[in-house]
């Protein structure tokens, strides 16, 4: 249901409806809490938090703004101060088609002139508008409303102009008679005699709104003695009293020299916290705020060349700078991994790392690529490794969909294992040159699925280039992701293993300064560690020849 048919269903009860002035979001949401029937966006009240006179100096927009804000913080109709309508009924027929599309339940015009002076200030300028011209005006906003439910009502300002009650009425037969959905009577009489006199002869066929602010008297029990009162507004007591405390508080903090008393006398913060929907955020943040963890990117790119093929394409540059289409595959990787929100990339560069140029990324020297190996290029790292670590080799190219999959995992260390290296020709015959690093996992691929996996707990339970064919039934294609204790428990093992075997083989490497990732992975599973795989069905290619690269250019310009 929406806030304009709220009110028709108002105005079409038995009770006396009961709205309140307010300024902002914070006074609209009181209003509510408090229990009343709907709000009073009213042009003093906005006017004054704005600290200039209610004189027509704020714009239409300024009074929108006001509307939207209290009306997006509460669940009650919204009735709206509009002045005259801020213009002539060009700019009414503006103002409606504004206000209703905002989701305002009502308007409330008076028939003054521009620019127009409160209504209650002494000595004040008041003067009216024809009634020809105000009646024009009705019908420009009647017939600008889309919605049958909108309710625009006209305020009849001859009794604050001292025009008297005839003037008052004939003013009202016509613009009743112009289509108004209800007439709203002022005085600024300090008893409602004038109110009630007007109310008493008045037989036309539509309610009345009453602001009693002058005559405090008339209370609900009396009002509810005129049927014809629909709607009774009291339009400036939120500011006033606001007013009121504000100047209170500030008082004695001056007089106190301090807070402490005052303290006890306001509301706490927690309560301030509730009324700006703080609790409702907090759920929502529960519900759907994913907090992004930091990740860190490491590419080991340290390796020497020794590829024949691709000597004559690199000479003096790095495997990792490769031009492929426009692009390097550093570049190529970088820009994805960014795309996804890691920002913190470091590479691990061995010679020629000066042609390593591209922007956003971190340069880390092995100074021993000559001995060393992927493991080790890891380690020139260490003191980067802190919090969550995504492993990318320097010689590979991946789907976007594997990395968004593989940052999900929840385990401790995650290897991207594909499960399609049997089928193909290209990945058998680098199996023969033991350029293939095999996984048997606890679970076979599931034949007939494509690209990625579902997710399912399928540990490593072996991992190295020297698992036959035969037992093996998923290739390590050069992704990993490590939690902040993954990456712990890689480095203690990184550094018992060392010095466990400070001389001779280890694993399948002739040395420990010479062993790949995949020779400590096998070793901590041995020693109880668990190692998580993704599985995934083709999606990724690697460059270790210029039959690889010419495979790769074409794949990526089609």
């Amino acid at each position: 249901m929406s806030k304009a048919e709220m009110l028709r269903k108002l105005f079409m009860g038995k009770n006396l409806i009961r709205i309140v002035g307010a300024h902002n979001g914070l006074t609209a949401k009181l209003v509510e809490s408090a229990g009343f029937d709907g709000i009073w966006a009213s042009s003093l009240e906005v006017s004054a938090s704005h600290a200039v006179p209610d004189a027509n100096i704020l714009t239409m927009q300024d009074y929108l703004d006001a509307a939207i804000d209290m009306n997006e913080a509460v669940s009650i109709p919204v009735v709206v101060d509009v002045d005259q309508g801020y213009g002539n009924s060009t700019n009414v027929i503006h103002m409606v088609k504004k206000f209703e599309t905002a989701g305002i339940a009502g308007i409330i015009m008076e028939d003054k002139l521009f620019p127009k002076q409160n209504s209650l200030l002494a000595g004040g300028r008041q003067e009216l508008a024809t009634i020809g011209e105000f009646v024009g005006k009705i019908m420009a906003a009647k017939n600008a409303q889309e919605s049958k439910d909108f309710m625009v009502i006209a305020r009849i300002e001859a009794l604050i102009a001292g025009w008297g009650q005839e003037e008052a009425m004939k003013r009202a037969k016509a613009y009743v008679n112009a289509g108004v959905d209800g007439i709203m009577i002022h005085s600024k009489k300090n008893n409602p005699d004038e109110i009630t006199e007007f109310i008493k002869n008045f037989d036309l066929n539509v309610p009345i709104v009453v602001v009693p602010s002058t005559y405090p008297s008339f209370t609900e029990e009396k009002i509810k003695s005129f049927p014809k009162i629909r709607m009774v507004i009291y339009a400036n007591h939120v500011i006033r009293s606001a007013v009121t405390s504000i100047k209170e508080t500030l008082k004695e903090i001056k007089d106190a020299g301090g807070i402490d008393t005052v303290s006890r006398k306001i509301i706490p913060v927690e309560e301030l916290f509730e009324l700006q929907g703080t609790s409702e955020m907090k759920e929502n943040e529960k519900k759907f705020l994913f907090k992004q963890e930091k990740i860190t990117a490491l590419v080991p790119a340290a390796g020497v060349i020794k590829e024949p093929s691709l000597k004559p394409l690199l000479q003096d540059t790095p495997l990792v700078m490769l031009d492929v289409n426009g692009k390097s595959i550093l570049q190529r990787n970088v820009e994805l991994l960014k795309s996804l929100g890691i920002k913190d990339i470091f590479v691990v560069s061995g010679p020629n790392s000066d042609k390593i140029n591209i922007e956003g990324i971190n340069i880390i020297q092995n100074k021993n690529f000559e001995n060393s190996h992927i493991l080790y290029s890891i380690m020139c790292a260490e003191e980067k490794l802190n919090g969550k670590l995504l492993l990318v080799y320097s010689d590979i190219l991946f789907e976007k969909e594997i990395i968004e999959k593989l940052l999900k995992s929840e385990e401790d260390i995650t290897l991207v294992i594909d499960g399609s290296f049997k089928n193909s020709k290209i990945r058998q015959s680098k199996k023969e040159e033991h350029d293939l690093v095999l996984v048997k996992a606890k679970h076979d691929p599931v034949e007939g699925e494509r690209i990625i996996r579902p997710k399912r707990d399928n540990p490593v339970l072996k991992i190295g280039k020297k698992i036959g064919v035969e037992e093996a039934n998923y290739e390590y294609i050069g992704l990993a992701l490590f939690s902040e204790k993954g990456i712990e428990d890689l480095k203690k093992a990184y550094e018992e293993e060392k010095t466990t075997y400070s001389e001779g083989l280890f694993n399948e490497a002739v040395n420990f300064d010479m062993a790949n990732l995949h020779d400590i992975l096998m070793r901590m599973i041995q020693k109880g560690y668990k190692v998580s795989s993704m599985e995934i069905d083709k999606g990724w290619s690697e460059i270790h020849t210029f039959e690889d690269y010419k495979r790769v250019s074409r794949m990526i310009a089609d």
